[in-house]
């Protein structure tokens, strides 16, 4: 399965990241792409423990259910799927500076293979291992750059 521990998806995901414009219109969703960038970033800093959000109630409930199938197959993320709220991202962004500091984290995530994911569990799934974190870390990047039609 692809993931963000592989050169290759790597390459991938920054590739269509370069591809994707400022001006570049949404599929679904509300957010800009300067603010799906950003909340992209949020993601990869969960992963790796920069940011630490608390686990929710209905993810203790359904998430080792719904981990099992999201991260056990190449099938992308679902439009329009819920977030923790520590990743919204409602104000205005800089496009470029939002884009440079995820080439950053991208680059910091792939150098430092499954040593850069945190123990602290995912707000809905729950406990992870680092190959879980570089699956859903590729899915989600895959869903907004798909969500930009990049």
């Amino acid at each position: 399965m692809k993931n963000m521990f592989e050169a290759a998806d790597v390459g991938e995901i920054k590739g269509r990241l370069e591809r994707l414009k400022p001006e570049s219109q949404r599929q679904w969703g509300t957010m800009s792409a300067a603010q799906a960038i950003a909340h992209c970033s949020a993601g990869i800093e969960m992963a790796t423990g920069d940011i630490n959000p608390p686990r929710a109630l209905i993810g203790r409930i359904l998430g080792p259910m719904i981990k099992s199938k999201a991260l056990s197959n190449d099938e992308p993320m679902r439009r329009n799927s819920p977030t923790s709220k520590e990743l919204v991202v409602r104000d205005k962004r800089d496009f470029e500076a939002e884009r440079q500091k995820l080439y950053g984290l991208i680059d910091r995530f792939y150098a430092a293979g499954p040593q850069a994911c945190t123990a602290h569990p995912h707000p809905f799934f729950g406990p992870m291992l680092p190959e879980q974190w570089a699956i859903l870390m590729y899915k989600h990047l895959d869903h907004h750059l798909r969500q930009f039609a990049v």
